[in-house]
């Protein structure tokens, strides 16, 4: 799957001379954290968000450092600040060059990006030129639409048992693990050498299509003592 695929497009953006409230009252009424900012002709030159108004001076939130420090920020960098905080425009507190995507990259390189930059949306461009953007929220989505696909289905046992036996054999802490079916009941035994396998194991069975109950039976061996402890009966 693609980014075009997820992208929300057309998208409402606003333009760099725009005023501030109206930016605000856009994205309020909108409900969106975040406006690309656009050019006439499409070109993205920065983006607007939430964050973007938590220091203002309309708010009584503008920055405030001990005066000490006032001696060692440069009075350029507070002149830049005070733009920031009392501009009305919002060429001048948008951030400029904002982290971009084309439409053709993988949701993988998306979320490593979005991971990566700390950021919750990004602007999808083809040659400078804005064409959609995508959010955290159109991840979710994706992802809902293809869970369905992913409910419960009649199957016999034994297939069930290989789909889970394959599924655990991928997996670094599955390969001590026994699976018995019995008309979609998946028991699992065996052991695990980590807790948190305990809930990976049970996870991988429920995804697996046609199983209608999970039974854990896996005993657990501390790795330092080599005990060997069963399941909870509760």
């Amino acid at each position: 799957m693609r980014v075009a695929d997820i992208m929300t497009s057309p998208v409402v953006a606003i333009g760099p001379s725009a005023a501030v409230s109206e930016a605000a009252q856009l994205m309020l009424g909108s409900h969106f954290s975040g406006l690309p900012v656009v050019t006439g002709g499409k070109q993205l030159v920065g983006i607007v968000t939430e964050g973007d108004f938590l220091r203002r001076s309309e708010l009584g939130t503008v920055r405030k450092r001990p005066r000490w420090l006032e001696f060692i920020v440069s009075a350029g960098k507070q002149a830049d600040e005070y733009v920031q905080t009392h501009s009305r425009r919002v060429e001048e507190v948008m951030t400029r060059d904002p982290v971009t995507i084309e439409p053709g990259a993988t949701l993988d390189e998306l979320v490593e990006l979005m991971s990566a930059r700390r950021i919750k949306r990004v602007p999808v461009v083809v040659a400078g030129r804005l064409v959609g953007i995508v959010a955290r929220s159109d991840l979710m989505r994706a992802m809902l639409r293809i869970l369905p696909a992913s409910a419960p289905q009649a199957g016999d046992d034994e297939h069930i048992r290989q789909m889970v036996m394959g599924e655990l054999a991928k997996q670094p802490w599955g390969n001590a693990i026994r699976v018995k079916v019995d008309r979609g009941v998946v028991a699992l035994s065996g052991a695990i050498f980590d807790e948190r396998a305990r809930d990976a194991a049970r996870v991988a069975a429920e995804n697996t299509a046609g199983v209608t109950e999970v039974i854990d039976q896996l005993a657990w061996i501390e790795p330092v003592s080599g005990m060997y402890i069963l399941p909870d009966p509760a």
